[in-house]
């Protein structure tokens, strides 16, 4: 009887250990400062979070195949230079952001290109497309910012909406979409099929090839969407924007349940995977702590993520 109890709650631990973790995390937050716990503060969280939050999204995506993608944060910066340049010589908003994701949905086809058909791994990949877009992003104003973005543009990274940031709705919206995709849709069920045995999802006749080539240029896409939130709501393109974001993508996914192996996660826990790691940002900008001591414990989330990570889905299979 007391063994069955101590396994059900071990398991139950396991399985609502993120939240679990929010919670605590959230309480932590409103003893130190009594400013954590406002309705302001909270939509300011939802606003900030809004960029890491799309580009989790998709690094969600390749990381149920196994993969990973640390071009992220220079597509960002990439796509929030392009969509300046062009706002700037005059071209529509509409037109602006189309080829601005355009170009981050292809510079994402280029990464699963790479890593399908030339059978680069995915790291070194990504990693060159990492330098190369960085590159670009400064050489397109020779490293200079882009200001004077139109008024208009800025409504989508800094309007609100019945009082709730537009960024923070997108995200919201987008996450549950994308959930719907992977726990519904043939495409869903066939990248948890191929992060889990490739071997077996090859067999039963899915082209693994396309699903994970699939899911970096969804990558692309929503580093380029988020790029351009980016550069709405700061109303400036800046090349050097983006900077640490693929950890910071990599660590909520992983602290959100999925496993770098591949064949879990969602990017509902992703969702609140990065709500953590804004808390604590929060939490340390709320008490004054310098951005030095941010970096450091922002490196030490990310290894409590693997260990809570290896804790979370080696006691699933026992």
């Amino acid at each position: 009887m007391g063994a069955d109890i101590i396994r059900k709650s071990s398991m139950i631990l396991r399985r609502y250990s993120i939240l679990f973790l929010l919670l605590i995390l959230v309480i932590v937050a409103s003893m130190l400062s009594p400013r954590f716990f406002t309705v302001g503060n909270f939509l300011n969280l939802l606003q900030q979070s809004s960029v890491i939050g799309i580009v989790s999204i998709g690094m969600t995506f390749v990381i149920i195949t196994g993969g990973i993608d640390l071009s992220v944060g220079s597509i960002l910066a990439l796509a929030g230079m392009i969509v300046g340049i062009l706002l700037k010589n005059g071209m529509a908003i509409s037109l602006a952001i189309f080829i601005t994701l355009v170009v981050g949905a292809l510079l994402g086809g280029i990464n699963g290109f790479i890593t399908t058909k030339a059978r680069v791994p995915a790291f070194l990949a990504t990693l060159a497309m990492m330098v190369a877009a960085r590159g670009m992003a400064l050489l397109t104003t020779d490293g200079q910012p882009v200001f004077g973005l139109p008024s208009k543009f800025n409504v989508l990274g800094a309007g609100f909406l019945w009082g709730i940031p537009i960024s923070g709705i997108i995200w919201i919206l987008l996450t549950l979409i994308t959930a719907f995709i992977l726990k519904y849709s043939v495409f869903g069920r066939r990248l948890y099929a191929v992060g889990g045995n490739p071997e077996a999802a090859y067999l039963s006749g899915i082209n693994i090839n396309k699903v994970i080539a699939t899911t970096y240029i969804i990558s692309g896409l929503l580093s380029a969407f988020a790029g351009i939130v980016l550069a709405s709501w700061l109303t400036v393109s800046q090349p050097t924007a983006g900077n640490g974001a693929e950890l910071n993508a990599i660590a909520a996914v992983v602290l959100g349940g999925a496993s770098l192996s591949g064949g879990t996660g969602g990017v509902m826990g992703t969702f609140i995977g990065v709500l953590l790691m804004s808390i604590i940002t929060n939490i340390f900008n709320l008490i004054g702590l310098s951005s030095y001591y941010q970096s450091i414990f922002m490196g030490v989330i990310i290894v409590l993520a693997l260990v809570l990570n290896e804790f979370v889905v080696g006691g699933s299979e026992k």
